[in-house]
């Protein structure tokens, strides 16, 4: 009898997100995203923590509001996935340090996205 494995697609907003984030140096090592996950979970930003949000990024996990999520989005949040992959403690904790709109991480998630974009 063969084993065969299950072998699991990565999301294509995903690899293009990353495809985005290896231009740019701001790790030792690229983000890895064979082990990230994208799912559309409207319900969760019903709640009134996620409501101000369209996207979340968790260890490993993107979690967005609509399927129809820019590839802006979905490259802010996977540059958090990113952050998390070098500073799994610091960077989560920055948010009860910094607060939200000052923070650092959250700074190089928005100026990665402008530093990636497609002129035109």
């Amino acid at each position: 009898m063969s084993q065969t494995s299950a072998v699991r697609t990565v999301d294509a907003r995903v690899v293009r997100a990353k495809q985005r984030l290896d231009r740019l140096r701001l790790y030792p090592a690229p983000v890895r995203i064979d082990r990230v996950h994208l799912f559309v979970t409207p319900w969760l930003f019903r709640l009134p923590w996620f409501r101000r949000f369209d996207g979340y990024a968790l260890h490993g996990t993107i979690l967005l509001r609509g399927a129809g999520a820019s590839e802006d989005l979905v490259t802010h949040e996977l540059c958090h996935v990113w952050q998390m992959q070098h500073r799994p403690v610091a960077m989560p904790l920055s948010y009860l340090l910094s607060g939200y709109t000052a923070n650092p991480f959250e700074r190089q998630a928005r100026a990665a996205v402008a530093a990636t974009r497609d002129a035109g």
